[in-house]
Protein backbone atom coordinates (compact mmCIF):
# COMPACT_ATOMS: atom_id res chain seq x y z
CA UNK A 1 0.00 0.00 0.00
CA UNK A 2 1.22 3.81 -1.23
CA UNK A 3 1.89 5.58 2.20
CA UNK A 4 0.09 8.42 2.55
CA UNK A 5 -0.93 11.66 4.96
CA UNK A 6 -3.85 11.11 7.02
CA UNK A 7 -5.87 13.34 8.90
CA UNK A 8 -8.25 12.03 11.56
CA UNK A 9 -9.96 14.60 13.66
CA UNK A 10 -11.17 13.25 17.06
CA UNK A 11 -8.39 10.71 17.24
CA UNK A 12 -7.90 11.15 20.84
CA UNK A 13 -10.52 9.35 22.27
CA UNK A 14 -11.32 5.63 22.26
CA UNK A 15 -12.49 5.21 18.55
CA UNK A 16 -10.18 7.39 17.48
CA UNK A 17 -7.06 6.25 19.03
CA UNK A 18 -7.53 2.41 17.10
CA UNK A 19 -7.85 4.35 13.61
CA UNK A 20 -4.52 6.49 14.29
CA UNK A 21 -3.32 2.94 15.50
CA UNK A 22 -4.49 1.61 12.56
CA UNK A 23 -3.75 4.00 9.56
CA UNK A 24 -0.14 4.15 11.40
CA UNK A 25 0.57 0.63 10.77
CA UNK A 26 -0.65 0.33 7.86
CA UNK A 27 2.25 2.76 6.84
CA UNK A 28 0.84 6.03 6.81
CA UNK A 29 1.74 9.26 8.15
CA UNK A 30 -1.36 10.45 10.99
CA UNK A 31 -1.89 13.30 12.30
CA UNK A 32 -5.22 14.32 14.69
CA UNK A 33 -6.19 16.89 16.13
CA UNK A 34 -6.66 18.56 20.29
CA UNK A 35 -8.32 20.96 22.09
CA UNK A 36 -6.77 20.39 25.27
CA UNK A 37 -3.18 20.87 25.36
CA UNK A 38 -2.55 18.47 28.51
CA UNK A 39 -4.66 15.50 27.75
CA UNK A 40 -3.62 15.69 24.47
CA UNK A 41 0.42 15.40 25.08
CA UNK A 42 -0.05 12.97 27.61
CA UNK A 43 -1.90 10.87 24.79
CA UNK A 44 1.06 11.41 22.69
CA UNK A 45 3.27 9.87 25.38
CA UNK A 46 1.41 7.07 25.78
CA UNK A 47 1.50 6.06 21.97
CA UNK A 48 4.87 7.11 21.34
CA UNK A 49 6.25 4.10 24.61
CA UNK A 50 4.29 1.76 22.34
CA UNK A 51 6.32 3.34 19.09
CA UNK A 52 3.50 5.52 17.27
CA UNK A 53 4.68 8.88 15.96
CA UNK A 54 1.50 10.77 15.54
CA UNK A 55 1.35 14.53 14.60
CA UNK A 56 -0.82 16.85 16.87
CA UNK A 57 -1.95 20.23 15.63
CA UNK A 58 -4.47 22.35 17.90
CA UNK A 59 -8.12 22.75 16.47
CA UNK A 60 -11.77 23.11 17.00
CA UNK A 61 -13.21 21.15 14.41
CA UNK A 62 -16.55 22.95 15.18
CA UNK A 63 -14.94 26.45 14.06
CA UNK A 64 -14.52 26.93 10.39
CA UNK A 65 -11.32 29.77 10.96
CA UNK A 66 -9.76 26.85 13.28
CA UNK A 67 -10.77 24.01 10.90
CA UNK A 68 -8.94 25.96 7.92
CA UNK A 69 -5.65 26.75 10.07
CA UNK A 70 -5.92 22.86 11.17
CA UNK A 71 -5.55 21.40 8.13
CA UNK A 72 -2.51 23.84 6.64
CA UNK A 73 -0.69 23.05 9.44
CA UNK A 74 -0.96 19.92 9.04
CA UNK A 75 -0.26 20.46 5.35
CA UNK A 76 3.31 21.93 6.46
CA UNK A 77 4.36 19.47 8.73
CA UNK A 78 3.45 16.37 6.87
CA UNK A 79 2.13 17.39 3.12
CA UNK A 80 -1.39 17.32 1.28
CA UNK A 81 -3.65 15.10 3.40
CA UNK A 82 -5.09 12.33 0.99
CA UNK A 83 -6.86 10.68 3.70
CA UNK A 84 -9.59 12.65 6.17
CA UNK A 85 -11.12 10.62 8.61
CA UNK A 86 -13.84 13.22 10.31
CA UNK A 87 -14.44 11.23 13.86
CA UNK A 88 -15.06 13.86 16.07
CA UNK A 89 -18.10 13.42 18.26
CA UNK A 90 -20.02 14.77 21.33
CA UNK A 91 -22.92 14.31 23.23
CA UNK A 92 -24.93 15.90 24.75
CA UNK A 93 -28.45 13.94 25.45
CA UNK A 94 -32.06 15.02 26.67
CA UNK A 95 -35.58 14.53 25.42
CA UNK A 96 -36.00 17.15 22.76
CA UNK A 97 -38.77 18.52 24.61
CA UNK A 98 -36.22 19.99 27.51
CA UNK A 99 -33.76 20.30 24.80
CA UNK A 100 -32.15 23.93 25.01
CA UNK A 101 -30.40 25.72 21.77
CA UNK A 102 -27.34 25.40 23.15
CA UNK A 103 -27.22 20.83 23.76
CA UNK A 104 -28.65 21.44 19.58
CA UNK A 105 -26.19 23.80 18.42
CA UNK A 106 -22.85 22.04 19.91
CA UNK A 107 -23.63 18.85 19.05
CA UNK A 108 -24.44 19.82 15.48
CA UNK A 109 -21.25 22.28 15.01
CA UNK A 110 -19.11 19.67 16.55
CA UNK A 111 -20.90 16.16 14.65
CA UNK A 112 -22.08 17.63 11.53
CA UNK A 113 -20.92 21.11 10.86
CA UNK A 114 -17.56 19.99 11.58
CA UNK A 115 -17.42 17.09 8.58
CA UNK A 116 -17.75 20.43 6.18
CA UNK A 117 -15.37 22.50 8.26
CA UNK A 118 -12.86 19.53 7.72
CA UNK A 119 -13.57 18.26 4.81
CA UNK A 120 -13.59 22.03 2.18
CA UNK A 121 -10.18 22.37 3.19
CA UNK A 122 -8.87 19.07 1.72
CA UNK A 123 -11.49 18.32 -1.39
CA UNK A 124 -9.88 20.69 -3.72
CA UNK A 125 -6.55 19.41 -3.60
CA UNK A 126 -7.70 15.82 -3.68
CA UNK A 127 -9.44 16.57 -6.75
CA UNK A 128 -6.15 18.14 -8.19
CA UNK A 129 -4.11 15.36 -7.45
CA UNK A 130 -6.61 12.34 -8.52
CA UNK A 131 -6.79 10.73 -5.44
CA UNK A 132 -8.59 10.95 -2.17
CA UNK A 133 -10.68 8.97 0.91
CA UNK A 134 -12.88 10.85 2.71
CA UNK A 135 -14.61 8.38 5.72
CA UNK A 136 -17.30 9.62 8.10
CA UNK A 137 -17.48 8.14 11.47
CA UNK A 138 -22.11 7.99 12.13
CA UNK A 139 -23.30 5.85 14.25
CA UNK A 140 -26.18 3.14 14.96
CA UNK A 141 -28.37 6.08 16.43
CA UNK A 142 -28.16 7.54 12.74
CA UNK A 143 -29.81 5.26 11.04
CA UNK A 144 -32.52 3.76 14.27
CA UNK A 145 -32.97 7.22 16.34
CA UNK A 146 -32.48 7.11 19.94
CA UNK A 147 -34.08 8.33 23.03
CA UNK A 148 -33.78 11.31 24.11
CA UNK A 149 -30.76 11.59 20.92
CA UNK A 150 -32.65 14.09 18.79
CA UNK A 151 -29.51 16.37 18.06
CA UNK A 152 -27.15 13.24 17.90
CA UNK A 153 -28.91 11.26 15.81
CA UNK A 154 -30.11 14.16 13.47
CA UNK A 155 -26.27 15.27 12.89
CA UNK A 156 -25.19 11.11 12.52
CA UNK A 157 -27.58 11.17 9.98
CA UNK A 158 -26.67 14.03 8.01
CA UNK A 159 -23.15 13.13 7.66
CA UNK A 160 -23.98 10.45 5.74
CA UNK A 161 -26.23 12.58 3.16
CA UNK A 162 -23.06 14.33 2.82
CA UNK A 163 -21.26 11.40 2.43
CA UNK A 164 -23.43 9.85 -0.48
CA UNK A 165 -23.57 13.76 -2.09
CA UNK A 166 -19.66 14.15 -1.80
CA UNK A 167 -19.48 10.85 -3.85
CA UNK A 168 -21.20 11.30 -6.50
CA UNK A 169 -19.76 14.68 -6.58
CA UNK A 170 -15.96 13.49 -7.07
CA UNK A 171 -16.15 9.96 -8.02
CA UNK A 172 -14.58 11.07 -11.56
CA UNK A 173 -11.37 12.83 -9.59
CA UNK A 174 -10.67 8.76 -7.64
CA UNK A 175 -11.83 10.29 -4.52
CA UNK A 176 -14.33 8.01 -2.60
CA UNK A 177 -16.27 8.77 0.74
CA UNK A 178 -17.71 6.77 2.68
CA UNK A 179 -19.35 6.51 5.97
CA UNK A 180 -18.98 3.73 9.10
CA UNK A 181 -21.97 3.61 11.23
CA UNK A 182 -20.97 1.86 14.88
CA UNK A 183 -22.73 0.18 16.97
CA UNK A 184 -22.04 0.07 20.90
CA UNK A 185 -18.70 0.11 21.78
CA UNK A 186 -16.28 -0.87 24.57
CA UNK A 187 -15.06 2.53 24.85
CA UNK A 188 -14.00 4.59 28.41
CA UNK A 189 -17.21 6.15 28.16
CA UNK A 190 -19.40 3.00 27.64
CA UNK A 191 -17.47 0.75 30.09
CA UNK A 192 -18.26 3.75 32.64
CA UNK A 193 -22.01 3.18 32.33
CA UNK A 194 -23.61 1.06 35.40
CA UNK A 195 -23.12 -2.64 34.56
CA UNK A 196 -27.06 -3.60 34.77
CA UNK A 197 -27.15 -1.07 32.26
CA UNK A 198 -24.45 -2.06 29.85
CA UNK A 199 -26.14 -5.88 30.10
CA UNK A 200 -29.36 -4.79 28.78
CA UNK A 201 -27.53 -3.20 25.90
CA UNK A 202 -25.53 -6.41 25.59
CA UNK A 203 -29.04 -8.07 25.59
CA UNK A 204 -30.14 -6.53 22.62
CA UNK A 205 -26.69 -7.08 20.08
CA UNK A 206 -26.92 -10.45 18.36
CA UNK A 207 -23.43 -11.39 18.44
CA UNK A 208 -23.79 -10.99 22.29
CA UNK A 209 -21.06 -8.18 23.03
CA UNK A 210 -20.05 -5.12 22.64
CA UNK A 211 -17.77 -4.47 19.80
CA UNK A 212 -14.21 -2.98 19.87
CA UNK A 213 -12.14 0.71 19.07
CA UNK A 214 -10.04 -1.91 16.99
CA UNK A 215 -13.06 -3.48 15.12
CA UNK A 216 -14.37 0.02 14.16
CA UNK A 217 -10.40 0.69 12.98
CA UNK A 218 -10.55 -2.09 10.34
CA UNK A 219 -13.61 -0.87 9.38
CA UNK A 220 -12.23 2.24 8.31
CA UNK A 221 -8.92 1.06 7.02
CA UNK A 222 -11.38 -1.36 4.53
CA UNK A 223 -12.68 1.89 2.82
CA UNK A 224 -8.48 3.21 2.08
CA UNK A 225 -6.35 0.75 -0.27
CA UNK A 226 -6.69 0.98 -4.25
CA UNK A 227 -8.68 -2.05 -4.25
CA UNK A 228 -11.21 -0.59 -2.21
CA UNK A 229 -11.63 2.51 -5.43
CA UNK A 230 -15.04 1.32 -6.36
CA UNK A 231 -16.40 1.69 -3.48
CA UNK A 232 -17.81 5.02 -2.71
CA UNK A 233 -21.35 6.14 -1.23
CA UNK A 234 -21.24 3.49 1.01
CA UNK A 235 -22.53 3.08 4.60
CA UNK A 236 -20.95 0.28 6.55
CA UNK A 237 -22.68 -0.88 9.55
CA UNK A 238 -20.51 -2.20 12.42
CA UNK A 239 -22.76 -2.91 14.99
CA UNK A 240 -22.83 -6.81 16.20
CA UNK A 241 -26.00 -7.14 13.63
CA UNK A 242 -28.15 -4.98 15.91
CA UNK A 243 -29.40 -2.68 13.25
CA UNK A 244 -29.88 -4.44 9.60
CA UNK A 245 -31.10 -2.19 7.49
CA UNK A 246 -30.14 -2.19 3.76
Amino acid sequence: MTARIALVTGGTGGIGTAIVKRLANLGHRVATNYRNEEKARDWQQRLQAEGYDITLVKGDVSSPEEAEVLVREVERKLGPVDILVNNAGITRDTTFHKMTPQQWNEVINTNLNSVYNMTRPVIEGMRERKWGRVIQISSINGQKGQYGQANYAAAKAGMHGFTISLAQENARFGITVNTVSPGYIGTDMVMAVPEEVRNKIVAQIPTGRLGSPEEIAYAVAFFIPDEASWITGANLSANGGQYMGW
